[in-house]
């Protein structure tokens, strides 16, 4: 009997001419400044770098973000142990 591995969610970014981008498959939103978003995605943790960055539109219970600004650069990594605390950044924040 052959075990079956889960099917990830679906992950997709879409980059509008440097200035704008839709991401799915957010599970977390771990920080973010003017300069760096750092999100935890379907496919690793995800840091997107630019300047005058600002996250639009936020709905984790989808798993999608809008970011604006002019973006330099995408780069994924593994998930790492701070990504996988059992709380989110916003619940460590408020604390």
């Amino acid at each position: 009997m052959e075990e079956r591995q889960p099917m990830a969610k679906t992950h997709k970014l879409t980059l509008n001419n440097r200035h704008s981008a839709t991401i799915t498959g957010v599970a977390d939103v771990l920080s973010f400044d003017l300069n760096e978003v750092l999100l935890e995605t379907e496919q690793g943790m995800l840091m997107i770098k630019g300047n005058d960055l600002h996250v639009n539109r936020l709905t984790l219970e989808k798993g999608e973000i809008d970011v604006e600004g002019r973006i330099d650069s995408f780069a994924y990594s593994e998930v790492n142990g701070y990504a996988k605390s059992e709380e989110s950044f916003f619940g460590r924040l408020f604390k």
